[in-house]
């Protein structure tokens, strides 16, 4: 149905004993301070400075899948809502497994990889092929087993993400993840749940809690506003609005290289804000299953995404132009 998606292991030049408890080499841990992109491993997470500046942290150890937080802007503002990870108080305590940036899926062979239930899996940290720290990027780039609740290993997965010395006040993330179906067949399945995912900073909602209106809002590329791009495809989406006495967003970009593209958008009032290419059921009312995403033993599928913490709104930042832009720049 979706011809020249996937990929063999063998071309990619996975070697999976990559993904045993040893894993491969760590290079460039330690890059120079002061200017330019710093990412090195402390106090069992990868921290990333920018300019000598704390942007984020990757957390990878005792965690049930890996993720970034906390996320600062230049001032130090935080993108991202920080509570489960910190309790800075008056924040909703609503969806826990939301951890301001991650990956991740509600239905992976019928097993469930986006919530904490009882009966949901853990994406776990196996290894870094690398860290690399750099004049104008630096990069973490780590294998992930995906283990069901009974042990049992579903697929594997080789996720980077590359941090840019910032543009001014603009910081840019690019995201990109390989899945594969490492141990047997792999079913991506057809379920709203999921998937490259923020959870964004309480001031930026849509609607406050109790139904009350709030100062964000939410702009796709096809010219969708606030709930109107709920489940609706669309290249990119910005969604921004007040922290602190500024007004700052972030655009979420889907590369067109990237299976079913334009994606699908969970985005919702409450500060969730997800891509997700495999939830046709649920956005556009078809047959269970039609979103579906299957790859054989042995093959893999690849998604590449770019984010973009800035200042202002959708327009003072400029978001259409800068998706332009990167859409024509060649895959690192």
């Amino acid at each position: 149905m979706f011809p020249g998606l996937f990929r063999s292991a063998a071309a990619l030049g996975l070697a999976l004993l990559c993904f045993g408890p040893v894993g491969c080499s760590t290079s460039g841990a330690r890059g120079a301070t002061g200017q330019g992109v710093r990412v090195y491993e402390t106090n069992d997470v990868v921290r990333v400075e920018l300019n000598g500046q704390l942007f984020t942290e990757y957390h990878f150890r005792a965690v049930s899948r890996p993720f970034l937080f906390p996320v600062l802007g230049p001032d130090g503002e935080h993108f991202t809502r920080q509570w489960p990870q910190a309790d800075p108080g008056g924040e909703e305590r609503d969806h826990p497994h939301h951890h301001a940036i991650w990956w991740a899926h509600g239905d992976a062979n019928g097993q469930d990889f986006w919530s904490e239930s009882p009966k949901a899996g853990r994406t776990v940290h196996q290894s870094f092929a690398d860290l690399k720290s750099g004049a104008n990027t630096g990069s973490i780039t780590a294998r992930n087993r995906w283990v069901a609740k009974d042990g049992k290993v579903i697929a594997s997965d080789e996720r980077t993400f590359r941090f840019h010395r910032p543009r001014g006040l603009e910081r840019t993330v690019d995201f990109e993840i390989t899945i594969f179906a490492s141990h047997g067949d792999l079913v991506l399945g057809d379920t709203k749940e999921g998937t490259m995912a923020i959870r964004l900073a309480e001031s930026m909602r849509l609607t406050q809690p109790k139904n009350q209106p709030g100062q964000g809002h939410i702009v796709n590329a096809t010219g969708g506003r606030d709930g109107a791009t709920w489940g609706q495809r669309a290249p990119w989406v910005d969604y921004y609005g007040p922290v602190g006495p500024k007004t700052v967003g972030v655009a979420l970009f889907d590369h067109p290289a990237n299976p079913r593209y334009p994606t699908w958008w969970h985005v919702r009032d409450y500060g969730l804000f997800a891509a997700n290419p495999f939830g046709v059921h649920d956005f556009e009312k078809k047959p269970k299953g039609t979103g579906d995403l299957k790859l054989p033993a042995g093959q893999s599928v690849t998604f590449r995404y770019r984010l973009i913490f800035h200042q202002g709104d959708t327009t003072q930042a400029n978001v259409a132009a800068a998706f332009a832009e990167w859409v024509k720049t060649p895959a690192q």
